[in-house]
């Protein structure tokens, strides 16, 4: 992909100069995606996408607007920039926004030992097409699978460059190689579906499309007469699949923006215990060939590793600029953006400090309980932490799986809940969040 990006991100500054503001940063994303779908052996759909996005921010004092377009053209950045200035001269005063000081952006970086692109050529629509119907044709191939409700295949490549009037500009380019399948077993009232999906960034690293479309099928195959299960307190075993969602709700109770509106559970927990004692939250955005990893955040400052929890204990929110002032602390360089909208924080990579037993030695410990490999709906009160959400998975009775199970609902409080996890050892390396099946004691569940 030619380089074109940083003059286009360097007339977007002048533009909005020009205009009157008296800061800016923008931003332009080039891309390009493929992506192939067969069913039934044939040819369902193909797409295929290309194009160039661009984002500009202007600050007029304390105000600031946002504006983008997919259109390059020397007048289109110049009315963009005309249109922000005059946003932003409308928009509330906010004494959090501003760039960073120049002493705080990141000066130098090592792009290459992160390995985010995949220098092999870019496959042949032929090549995704193969390797869906490889994947459908091992699905199908499994006793007991009625149908093959999706097979895909799909590639990315895209190349984000990000300049400011503050001095910094930089940018990185990023693959994806992705292949996936859902199946279907039984029929009518009787259907259980369940799926398999892998993406990498280099190709050679993908497994292969005949293990992804078997792997889908068996798990399938496994959920044929699920009914409901018992209701009561039980523990509850969620699968490495699915156990990330519960770090995601403590990934999103410490973010800044729901700190600094005070709408958040953790609220009032820097410095508490909110994980058991030994387990540790770990972000670091420079493991290579991570989808999450990269140099620097959406406001050039440098990423680093960090402890988000460190043996239990809350060590710091997750803040980009405007949520650390708001806070009256320091960013820590977790700024994400689009185009379209100012930076707001998100975490990277992060991984959960994994136990020293398998997940079947946890269904052992368990006894009677709830293995959750999927889950569906979310009521989830973001000041208390009350958790519900219906679930399917499999009964559990002497350490052992029983029958699967659909059509129940769990419920508990986030955080008793995280203080009592129990993580397994299966979390995926390859993941950008990298978390195990976990353990939790005492969930109460509405079956039957």
């Amino acid at each position: 992909m030619p380089e074109t990006l940083a003059p286009l991100t360097a007339q977007l500054l002048e533009a909005a100069k020009r205009a009157g503001a008296d800061a800016a940063d923008a931003i332009a994303v080039e891309g390009r995606s493929l992506s192939i779908d067969v069913r039934q052996g044939r040819l369902e759909q193909a797409e295929r996408s290309e194009g160039t996005d661009i984002g500009l921010r202007v600050m007029v004092g304390q105000r600031q607007a946002c504006v983008s377009a997919s259109d390059t053209r020397p007048e289109t950045m110049a009315e963009m920039a005309a249109r922000a200035v005059a946003m932003a001269r409308e928009a509330p005063e906010d004494p959090t926004i501003g760039l960073a000081d120049p002493s705080q952006l990141a000066t130098a970086w090592d792009i290459a030992a992160l390995e985010l692109a995949d220098p092999a050529p870019e496959p042949a629509p032929a090549t995704l097409e193969e390797d869906a119907r490889r994947a459908e044709a091992a699905a199908l191939a499994v006793p007991g699978i009625s149908q093959v409700q999706s097979a895909s295949a799909g590639y990315g490549r895209r190349r984000i460059h990000l300049a400011a009037t503050n001095g910094f500009a930089g940018d990185y380019a990023r693959t994806d190689r992705a292949l996936s399948c859902v199946a279907i077993t039984g029929t009518g009232s009787a259907m259980e579906r369940d799926y398999n999906g892998e993406m990498r960034i280099f190709q050679a690293d993908l497994p292969d499309a005949a293990e992804i479309g078997r792997i889908a099928a068996e798990r399938t195959v496994a959920r044929a007469g699920a009914r409901k299960p018992k209701t009561g307190a039980f523990p509850v075993l969620f699968d490495e699949r699915i156990a990330v969602s519960l770090i995601g709700h403590l990934l999103g109770a410490i973010n800044g923006n729901a700190i600094a509106r005070g709408a958040s559970w953790l609220r009032d927990a820097m410095g508490e215990q909110v994980l058991p004692a030994g387990l540790s939250l770990i972000e670091d955005p420079h493991r290579p060939r991570i989808a999450g990893s990269r140099p620097f955040d959406a406001e050039g400052l440098p990423t680093v590793r960090n402890a988000i929890v460190e043996n239990g204990i809350l060590q710091h929110w997750i803040l980009d600029l405007a949520t650390a002032r708001k806070l009256g602390l320091e960013s820590t360089a977790n700024a994400a953006r689009g185009t379209s909208a100012p930076p707001s924080p998100s975490a990277t990579n992060v991984a959960l400090t994994q136990g020293g037993k398998s997940r079947e030695q946890l269904l052992a410990d368990m006894g009677t309980g709830l293995l959750v490999t999927s889950m569906i709906g979310s009521s989830i009160n973001p000041t208390t932490g009350d958790y519900s959400r219906g679930a399917a998975g499999f009964w559990v009775e002497n350490g052992q799986i029983a029958y699967p199970v659909n059509e129940c609902t769990i419920a508990g409080n986030l955080r008793d809940m995280l203080k009592t996890i129990i993580p397994a050892n299966d979390a995926r390396p390859h993941l950008s969040r990298q978390v195990p099946s976990l353990l939790v004691e005492g969930l109460t569940l509405a079956g039957e």
